[in-house]
């Protein structure tokens, strides 16, 4: 019989508690697409995180979020995220760590990029970021392909000091980019010239309204894809509804996002939304 002292027996024991504990959020992950936590983006809930930081995360937490998406508060001042201006990078990931969530991904503004970029890398490697995505653009409405191509440039240029940071670059779309100018789609012009190296695309999937599928994207560019925005669209409602209650084929869509190369998935929607979408996700298994 092997003698076991006391201290053997507390830690043996205390190691297959743990790995007890595990098991179950194992098996849940991996009953999650592609065997990534579900996440959300902040943007739709500015308000509230502006009013009670803490008490927001803890909410999204308790819907069953695992990660979160931030904006950066000095690019968004004005959009709600004022009162968090104030707060060190290091104490927004405590809080964010304290509610039992992990931020990896955070949008930034063109503007801040442009005339803050060291002082912006400084705060995303405090944060504990590993990706920095530009949010948009910021172009006229009415803008040529000349200042598309432009635009794509310079951002290639931001991205090769961001990536000798040791972070990835992302660029996140909206509609903007879904026009043709010149018989040329404004996005796969900007895939052209855009560095696959360092430049890699988070798609925002309520594109479908405009009748582009993100799965589309996925195959024609493989590789090319760090990260998705999700939302569903129903034409009959002509209107945002929950994750899997409209128009986008969900297991088409992470089929495809595999071979597109994405590391992250966020849902950005109201909060009612949020809530909604949760279930949905957390049992596809694709």
């Amino acid at each position: 019989m092997e003698f076991v002292s006391r201290r053997q027996f507390l830690n043996r024991t205390a190691t297959a508690a743990a790995a007890a504990c595990l098991a179950p959020m194992t098996r849940s992950l991996r009953a999650e697409p592609l065997g990534i936590p579900i996440a959300c983006q902040v943007y739709p809930v500015r308000e509230a995180l502006g009013k009670d930081f803490e008490g927001t995360l803890a909410q999204l937490a308790q819907i069953g979020y695992k990660m979160i998406e931030m904006c950066s508060p000095p690019g968004y001042e004005r959009s709600g995220f004022g009162p968090l201006v104030s707060k060190k990078a290091s104490d927004v990931r405590k809080a964010i760590h304290a509610a039992g969530l992990g931020c990896e991904s955070c949008h930034f503004t063109s503007r801040e990029l442009k005339e803050s970029l060291d002082e912006r890398i400084a705060y995303a490697k405090e944060l504990g970021l590993k990706q920095m995505v530009l949010s948009t653009f910021g172009l006229k409405p009415d803008a040529g392909m000349a200042e598309w191509v432009g635009a794509a440039e310079e951002l290639n240029r931001i991205a090769e000091k961001i990536q000798k940071a040791g972070m990835q670059t992302g660029f996140h779309n909206h509609n903007f980019e879904f026009k043709e100018l010149d018989g040329v789609l404004v996005y796969d012009k900007l895939m052209s010239v855009l560095d696959p190296k360092l430049v890699k695309m988070q798609f925002q999937v309520s594109v479908i309204r405009l009748g582009y599928e993100a799965a589309t994207f996925m195959k024609k560019y493989p590789g090319r894809f760090i990260s998705l925005h999700l939302q569903d669209w129903s034409p009959a409602a002509q209107k945002e509804v929950a994750i899997g209650q409209g128009s986008v084929d969900w297991n088409k869509l992470f089929t495809a996002a595999k071979t597109g190369g994405i590391q992250n998935y966020f849902v950005e929607m109201n909060l009612d939304l949020l809530k909604a979408s949760y279930p949905y996700l957390h049992t596809l298994k694709v």
